[in-house]
């Protein structure tokens, strides 16, 4: 008998919120929750953690955030570390 569990995925919530904030420098934490499946509150913390390491710069415009992503950076991870974030965007870009 086979086990299926469909609740995984190869990517992280931090990766997901990277990749639609790239998509959507000016999207809303109550959005990003409802694409990636996680709590707002779970994307602010998401989202604080991508500011202080750098990945994410914040430009206030009015009662909107717009958001940079920094895509020098290299992915966090030793098995990744070669690779920059502007690589993993790429390779994922649906357009």
């Amino acid at each position: 008998m086979s086990r299926t569990n469909d609740n995984w995925t190869f990517l992280s919530n931090h990766c997901h919120v990277l990749i639609c904030i790239a998509s959507d420098p000016t999207t809303r934490m109550r959005d990003l929750a409802t694409k990636v499946g996680i709590t707002e509150r779970a994307v602010q913390r998401i989202v604080a953690d991508l500011r202080d390491a750098g990945y994410l710069l914040r430009e206030r415009r009015g009662r909107r955030n717009h958001y940079h992503v920094n895509l020098r950076l290299p992915m966090r991870h030793p098995l990744e570390g070669h690779c920059l974030v502007s690589e993993l965007l790429e390779a994922i870009q649906t357009d």
